[in-house]
C-alpha cells in the first residue's frame, strides 16, 4: 500500500507502509536510474552512488504500518539508532515519529521519499528490548504500532519537545571556589562552611539539602555567587531530596511467607511465573519486600504494578521505609514533568524500584530483575480504550523476554490465572493464614426481604453497628454506588431524569446540585420543577453514598463518619487525609465504594456491612459472578486484621443464590472451582479465547452494516482455512446501545485455541482497514476483552 503526500509543487513524495505484524520479503536490487536520469552508458559499479539509508518510522496515527523516509541532512548514519525520536513531514504538516528499523531499499525510488526534518534525541528513548516488547504487544492486540509505541512514552515526549533536564535545582563550587584558600574568606564563617560542604560534593547539592546542612540564610549564598565561587546546577534525583535511610528489618516471616520467598529465590534469576495466592491480610506485601530487597542488593531493578492510583501512596510509603532508593512512581495523576522525570530515572537505571499503574509495564528498565503485579485479578489492569492491552499479561511476557521472575499476587486470583497454575504454567504459592495470627472474618448472609430498611441498613445490621462501635471498634459500610440517588422522578407524571446522549438514567449529586451521567459525563443543573408537567413533587429513588452519609449521620449522630469515594476525594491529598484519620481511630464509621475494597489495612475495623450487591448477581456479562465474588472477598478482608475477630454481614434479597452459597460454605477457592467447571462446560475463557469487534456511529444502521461486512470477510477467510475453528457471532447492539450520542454495536469471535484466533485476526484486521468509514463510523478491536458491555 502506498501513501503519497505532496510536499512542494515540483516534487511528488511517497513512502511505503509496512504492516506492523510483518512485511513481505523484498527484493534487494535497487533501480540504478531515476525517471529523469540522463541517457547514455551505464556507470561502472565502482562509480555507482552510495546506497541511501532508508529509515522506517512509526507515527502516532491509526495507520497500521511504518513509513519510509530518508535521513536528515548532515546526520551521521551511525547516530540513527532504532528507538530515537524523529521530526518528520507528514501530510501537510509534521509529526513526531520513532525510528523502528533501517534498511537499504524501499519499494519506492529514493528520489520520491521525503527526508526527516530533524533527529530529536542524541540517544534512543526506547532500547531494542523495549521496542521488541511493544512490537509484540501491537502484533498480539492487533493495534497500530505507532499508537502502541507512543502510548509507552511520557506525554511531553510524544511532542517535539526536548527531554526535561533531569534532577532538581542545586548549587556546586566553581573551579575558583574549589581552589580558593579559605583563609581569604576571613571571618565569614557561613561562607566558609558553605564552600567546605560544596567542595565535598563535586556533583553539587540540592538547595534544600545544602540549607539543611549550613542553615537557611540567603546572604552568604548571594555573596559567594557574586564572587563566582559557587554556581547553580542540576542535581540528579538520587541527590535531590534529604536522604532517607530505610530500615530493612521487618516482621518475622510466617512459615508460609518464608516458603514463598525461598521458592522464588530457588528458581534463580531466569523466567518463572508465580501465583502468590494469599488470603487478605496474609502478608503478601512483606513477601514482595523481601524479594525486592534481594533484587536491589544484586544491583538490579524491580517493577511493581498496581491496578489503581489509590493504592500507590500507602504502598509507596511502606516500600520507601524498607527499600533503598531512589524510587520512581508513575501514574496518570502526576504532573507531566514529575512523571517524565520519574520515567527518565527508571530508564537511566538510577531508580531501584518503579511503582506504577498499568502503563508502567512499558517503562524502560535496563537492569530489570523482578516484576510484581499486585491485585492481578483487577479489571483496571486492562486498558479499555486506545491501545487496548492487559498490563498483567504483558508483565508476564516482559519477564519471559528479559529472563526474570514475575509474581502475580491476589487474595482472589482471576480464573485465567488459576487455570494457568493448574496447567503448570505458573507455580502456585499459598498464604492461607493471616499474618500475626489474626482470624479470618466470619461471613453471614442477612435476608432483608420484608425488612424495614433505614439508611440502607436492616434493623439487625443497625444493632451490629451500635454493638461494635460501643466496644471501641470501627465499622465499614460498603455501597458501590456514588452520588445521592440513582434516579430522580416526578411523582405526578412519571418523568425520569435520563441522559439525552445515553441509554442511562442521570444520577443525582445533591451537594453539586446536578444530575450527572456516569457514562458520558453530561450533566445538568437540578430542576426545581418537573420538566414534563411543572410539578414540584420530584422524588429521589435509590441510595448512593452521598445520601447514605446524610442518613447515617441522622441515625448515628454520636458517631464520627468519613465517606470515601471518587467525589469526596477529588481534592489533592484528601484521600491521604481521610485514611490517616481512619488509622488514628478518629473515625468510627467508614462509608465507601470499591476505593476501600482492597489494599487498605484498617486494624480497628471489626465489622463490615455490604449493603447492596444484588444487582451484580444477574448481570449480562459472564464475568459478573467472578467479579462479584472477588469484590465480596476483598471487602470482607478489611475486617478483623488485628487481634480482634472480624465479622462480615452481607445484606441480600437472594440468599439462595449459588454464588453466595459457595462463598459462605467454601470461600473463594470453592467458588473458583465451581466457576471454572461452569466455564469449561460453556466453552468460555479460560477454555476459549475471545476477540470483540466494536463499532459505533451517530446512526445505528451504519455500524450494523459495517459489522455485517466484517462478518462476511471473516466467514470467507474461514472457508479458506476451515481448520481454524473460530466461531463468528452475528452483529448485535451493545448492552448499553447508545452512549455519548453514538449507537454501539459489537461482533464476538470465539476460538478454543489462541493461535487459531490470531491467525484469523492477522488476515481479517488487514481487510477491515480497507473498508470505507462512512457516516462517522468508528471501530476498534479488543483481544481478550474483559468487558463485554
Amino acid at each position: 500500500m502506498i501513501h503519497t503526500v505532496s510536499g512542494c509543487a515540483s516534487v511528488a513524495v511517497s513512502w511505503r507502509v509496512v504492516p506492523h505484524w510483518g512485511r513481505p520479503r523484498r527484493r534487494t536490487t535497487i533501480s540504478p536510474l531515476a525517471a529523469d536520469a540522463p541517457t547514455g552508458p551505464l556507470p561502472s559499479l565502482a562509480a555507482a552512488p552510495p546506497v541511501p539509508l532508508i529509515l522506517r518510522v512509526a507515527i502516532a496515527a491509526p495507520l497500521a504500518g511504518l513509513f519510509d523516509y530518508l535521513p536528515p541532512a548532515q546526520t551521521a548514519p551511525d547516530g540513527l539508532i532504532p528507538g530515537v525520536r524523529l521530526l518528520v513531514p507528514f501530510g501537510r504538516g509534521r509529526r513526531v515519529g520513532i525510528l523502528v528499523e533501517t534498511a537499504v531499499d524501499s519499494d519506492q525510488d529514493a528520489a520520491r521519499l521525503k527526508s526527516v526534518i530533524a533527529q530529536l534525541d542524541p540517544v534512543p528513548v526506547l532500547a531494542a528490548v523495549d521496542l521488541s516488547l511493544i512490537r509484540w504487544a501491537a502484533d498480539y492486540y492487533r493495534q497500530p504500532l505507532g499508537e502502541a509505541l507512543f502510548s509507552a512514552l511520557p506525554v511531553r515526549l510524544r511532542r517535539p519537545d526536548a527531554p526535561l533536564e533531569e534532577g532538581g535545582p542545586g548549587l556546586r563550587a566553581t573551579a575558583a571556589g574549589c581552589t580558593l584558600d579559605l583563609a581569604e574568606l576571613g571571618r565569614a564563617a557561613s561562607q566558609r562552611r558553605i564552600l567546605e560542604v560544596l567542595r565535598a560534593a563535586p556533583a553539587g547539592l540540592a538547595t534544600g539539602v545544602l540549607k539543611a546542612q549550613v542553615g537557611s540564610a540567603t546572604a552568604p549564598l548571594k555573596v559567594l555567587r557574586e564572587r563566582g565561587l559557587i554556581e547553580p546546577c542540576r542535581v540528579l534525583p538520587a541527590e535531590c531530596d534529604t536522604p532517607v535511610i530505610p530500615d530493612p528489618t521487618g516482621p518475622d516471616l510466617s512459615p508460609e511467607q518464608a516458603q514463598a520467598v525461598a521458592a522464588v529465590r530457588s528458581a534463580g534469576a531466569g523466567f518463572t511465573a508465580f501465583l502468590l495466592d494469599g488470603v487478605t491480610g496474609s502478608g503478601k506485601t512483606e513477601v514482595y519486600i523481601r524479594l525486592i530487597q534481594e533484587v536491589i542488593a544484586a544491583g538490579r531493578q524491580a517493577l511493581v504494578l498496581v491496578p489503581e492510583i489509590g493504592l500507590t501512596p500507602q504502598l509507596r510509603t511502606r516500600l520507601e521505609q524498607r527499600l533503598p532508593g531512589p524510587h520512581a512512581v508513575l501514574h496518570s495523576a502526576l504532573p507531566e514533568a514529575e512523571r517524565e522525570r520519574a520515567w527518565h530515572s527508571a530508564a537511566g537505571g538510577r531508580a531501584t524500584l518503579v511503582l506504577g499503574t498499568r502503563s508502567a509495564c512499558f517503562v524502560p528498565l535496563p537492569r530489570l530483575g523482578l516484576i510484581i503485579v499486585d491485585e492481578e485479578h483487577d479489571a483496571s489492569l486492562k486498558q479499555q480504550d486506545g491501545f487496548r492491552y492487559s498490563a498483567r499479561d504483558l508483565a508476564v511476557r516482559r519477564a519471559q523476554q528479559v529472563g526474570c521472575p514475575v509474581i502475580l499476587g491476589s487474595a482472589t486470583p482471576s480464573l485465567e490465572t488459576l487455570h494457568n497454575a493448574r496447567a503448570g504454567r505458573y507455580r502456585r504459592l499459598r498464604l492461607s493464614v493471616r499474618a500475626g495470627g489474626a482470624a479470618a472474618p466470619a461471613i453471614a448472609l442477612l435476608d432483608i426481604r420484608g425488612q424495614a430498611m433505614s439508611a440502607g441498613l436492616s434493623p439487625r445490621l443497625r444493632e451490629q453497628v451500635e454493638l461494635h462501635t460501643a466496644a471501641g471498634n470501627q465499622v465499614l459500610l460498603f455501597l458501590n454506588r456514588r452520588g445521592y440517588a440513582p434516579v430522580l422522578t416526578c411523582h405526578d407524571c412519571g418523568w425520569v431524569g435520563a441522559c439525552p446522549h445515553c441509554d442511562a438514567r442521570l444520577t443525582l449529586h445533591l451537594r453539586l446540585h446536578r444530575l450527572w451521567c456516569h457514562h458520558c459525563g453530561w450533566f445538568q443543573l437540578l430542576p426545581s420543577t418537573c420538566p414534563g408537567c411543572q410539578s414540584s413533587d420530584l422524588r429521589r429513588l435509590g441510595l448512593g453514598t452521598e445520601r447514605l452519609e446524610e442518613e447515617l449521620r441522622e441515625i448515628f449522630p454520636h458517631l464520627s463518619l468519613a465517606r470515601i469515594d471518587r467525589d469526596s476525594t477529588r481534592r489533592k491529598g484528601e484521600l491521604d487525609r481521610l485514611l490517616a484519620l481512619i488509622r488514628q481511630r478518629e473515625v468510627q464509621l467508614l462509608l465507601g465504594t470499591q476505593m476501600l475494597a482492597k489494599g487498605h489495612d484498617f486494624p480497628g475495623v471489626t465489622l463490615v456491612g455490604i449493603l447492596d450487591l444484588d444487582q451484580s448477581l444477574y448481570a449480562a456479562d459472564f464475568r459478573a459472578p467472578e467479579r462479584t465474588a472477588q469484590l465480596i472477598v476483598q471487602v470482607a478482608g478489611r475486617a478483623g486484621r488485628a487481634q480482634r475477630p472480624g465479622r462480615v454481614v452481607l445484606q441480600t434479597r437472594h440468599p439462595e443464590h449459588p454464588l453466595l452459597k459457595s462463598l459462605i460454605t467454601s470461600g473463594y477457592p470453592g467458588f473458583a472451582e465451581l466457576a471454572l467447571a461452569e466455564r469449561e462446560a460453556a466453552g468460555l475463557p479460560p477454555y476459549a479465547h475471545l476477540a470483540l469487534l466494536r463499532a459505533d456511529a451517530p446512526d445505528l444502521q451504519v455500524p450494523m452494516d459495517f459489522l455485517q461486512q466484517a462478518r462476511g470477510l471473516a466467514m470467507a477467510l474461514l472457508v479458506d482455512q476451515p481448520g481454524l475453528r473460530v466461531q463468528v457471532s452475528s452483529p448485535v447492539p451493545a448492552p448499553m446501545e447508545r452512549r455519548a450520542g453514538r449507537y454501539r454495536t459489537q461482533l464476538l469471535l470465539e476460538c478454543p485455541g489462541r493461535p487459531g484466533l490470531q491467525t484469523l485476526l492477522a488476515a481479517w484486521v488487514a481487510q477491515l482497514r480497507t473498508l470505507p468509514r462512512n457516516g462517522g463510523l468508528r471501530w476498534s478491536l479488543d483481544v481478550d476483552p474483559q468487558d463485554l458491555t
